[in-house]
């Protein structure tokens, strides 16, 4: 039984060693030079005496970032991704709570690293510390001891209260979750993915660690060409990338604004999407360029390690209709309850709970909020068993799959009636010339804002949703905008949406 996340590396190191691992097009790793840098990592962290802690790894999307994530966990500590996009601020709040001793580092990040507040920490390089000499019976004594349920990540979701809560992984739950996942989507040794996501989120494991189970290759895609979408084509062509497990976002920025017409992926055939609502008419369009493409609608959050849901698009879907998230992985349950914790009815919604093993540990030294979101299953009583609230509203539909409806907090009382703005999107997005779109509500002044990027006039766009939508829920104020903004994940940056409404008044 596997129980450490590092035996993908240690074997397949054995059986591809001159294979390409990771690259971003610039720089590249092998297996063998992902294996010996990471023990060589490994072994400074013994060397220094830090075992069992957090160790912040602040540096520069590359592949030599991924190496540094696993010499961590070789070392028998657990990495905490942080990266120079992140606003200083929350950055000084995710050292102030994990107390590291040590951050490491590369030239283009050291000097700001040493200018945040963290007590009794070092600062390290990356290019000194990847030449340490191996101690191969000290590292693999740290093996031996190591169990599945030893963390081996943190990574910082956002808070409600604005304080970044920190969920912690461990080697079991990530195991589980590459096991399934890649018998889901049927990874193997000729997959090569194409990495969207920075990699201080867990949406990174879809690629990083199947990479190693299988021998894969894995691209890290320069964050710039997300918003060039011929030339983001053009470089999954470039390294014949035939896999992608991307945020809607980032899909329908390549589909909104024809570049299909222009060139399309050629090597293309996986396709897995997630996180937000894939408007159907943009995934149509996605389905007429890839026609022999395998398309997989993912669903999870951050605290059941990466995605738990999955639905693979074997049907037409009409505008307006949702795909479903479908079932579980394998060796997890959905639990849908209702308010009072009771089994939701058929087609009645309900709160979208998970149970297994794919939950993480909770957040780091945040036992208040762990407490919070996770609780004892309401349905046992008759042993302790843990769930965890996803705070995502979901039902069944009548083939019984798992459709996603909202999050709690995107559901709003409008006009004496309750709304879901993500209802109102759709209808926005199903209008001819609209090629994104995303509602906020302002609370105190008791409206809908909607922003949008198309060639109608705010004045057409109303026009048309009055045939679409009922009066009470056309949105009270609509903006055009030249493009959306985005956060680093690639999801729509609600916040700054709602920063553009407030500093207009």
């Amino acid at each position: 039984m596997q129980n450490h996340v590092l035996k993908y590396l240690n074997q397949i190191v054995r059986k591809k060693p001159d294979k390409l691992a990771y690259s971003d097009g610039t720089q590249s790793l092998t297996f063998r030079e992902v294996y010996r840098y990471s023990r060589s990592i490994g072994s400074y962290l013994h060397r220094k005496g830090i075992y069992k802690k957090p160790v912040v790894v602040f540096m520069h999307k590359s592949p030599k970032e991924v190496t540094a994530f696993f010499g961590v966990i070789a070392g028998g500590c657990f990495y905490v991704p942080i990266d120079e996009e992140m606003p200083s601020g929350r950055i000084q709040l995710i050292l102030d709570n994990v107390q590291s001793p040590l951050i490491l580092c590369d030239e283009t990040t050291a000097e700001k690293a040493a200018a945040f507040q963290v007590k009794d920490c070092q600062i390290a390089l990356y290019d000194e510390i990847a030449q340490t000499q191996i101690d191969d019976e000290a590292l693999d004594d740290i093996y031996r001891r190591a169990i599945d349920t030893d963390p081996i990540y943190i990574v910082f979701t956002s808070g409600s209260t604005g304080i970044p809560k920190g969920v912690a992984a461990c080697h079991r739950s990530v195991i589980d979750y590459i096991e399934q996942l890649s018998e889901v989507l049927q990874f193997n040794e000729d997959t090569v993915f194409g990495n969207q996501t920075p990699l201080y989120f867990d949406a990174c494991l879809k690629e990083l660690y199947p990479t190693l189970k299988f021998g894969a290759t894995t691209y890290l895609i320069p964050r710039n060409l997300f918003s060039v979408p011929v030339a983001l084509v053009e470089y999954l062509n470039e390294h014949k990338i035939n896999t992608v497990c991307w945020v809607v976002s980032a899909l329908t920025m390549i589909s909104a604004f024809g570049t299909f017409q222009v060139v399309k992926p050629e090597h293309l055939h996986t396709v897995a999407f997630g996180s937000e609502v894939f408007p159907i008419k943009q995934f149509r369009l996605w389905r007429e360029a890839l026609p022999e493409a395998a398309f997989t609608n993912l669903y999870g959050p951050t605290e059941g390690t990466g995605m738990c849901c999955f639905y693979r698009v074997d049907r037409e879907f009409a505008e307006g209709e949702a795909i479903p998230i479908g079932r579980p992985f394998p060796n997890r349950e959905i639990l849908l309850l209702t308010q009072e914790g009771k089994p939701a009815e058929a087609g009645q919604e309900g709160e979208i709970c998970i149970r297994g093993t794919s939950l993480t540990l909770g957040y780091y030294n945040d036992p208040v909020r762990t407490a919070e979101a996770f609780v004892q299953n309401p349905l046992n009583t008759a042993y302790p068993e843990v769930i965890y609230k996803t705070g995502d509203i979901g039902r069944y539909n009548e083939a019984g799959e798992l459709v996603f409806v909202s999050r709690k907090d995107y559901q709003i009382k409008h006009m004496g009636h309750r709304i879901e703005l993500g209802e109102v999107e759709v209808n926005v997005g199903m209008v001819a010339g609209v090629q994104m779109t995303a509602c906020i509500y302002d609370a105190k002044k008791v409206k809908i804002v909607l922003y949008y990027v198309g060639e109608l006039s705010e004045k057409e766009l109303t026009e048309a949703l009055k045939g679409r939508l009922p009066r009470y829920m056309i949105p009270n104020k609509i903006i055009r905008l030249e493009q959306m903004p985005f956060t680093a994940n690639g999801k729509i940056d609600r916040v700054t949406l709602k920063n553009i409404y407030e500093k207009r008044g």
